[in-house]
């Protein structure tokens, strides 16, 4: 498991979670539930990937990085 893969998965998860609060406002119903599985698959592999490797460092910077830009872009896909 990489950094990368980490980042990526931190990066979709909270882009799917920030647009998953965003379909609960503009209650869009049909997308509650795809967005919801999505999210489930990357909250799994970021769990694995932390009870595989442990709370290092990088790993959090990953994480906590891929995280921060996954908001970011889902505020601004929503913008428009």
């Amino acid at each position: 498991m990489s950094y990368l893969a980490a980042f990526a998965a931190s990066f979709v998860y909270i882009c799917l979670k920030a647009m998953q609060q965003i379909n609960v406002v503009r209650d869009a119903q049909r997308w509650i539930l795809p967005t919801s599985l999505g999210m489930t698959a990357c909250e799994f592999y970021i769990v694995g990937y932390i009870a595989a490797v442990g709370p290092t460092l990088p790993g959090i910077l990953a994480i906590g990085v891929g995280s921060g830009l996954g908001c970011l872009l889902a505020m601004r896909i929503h913008r428009k």
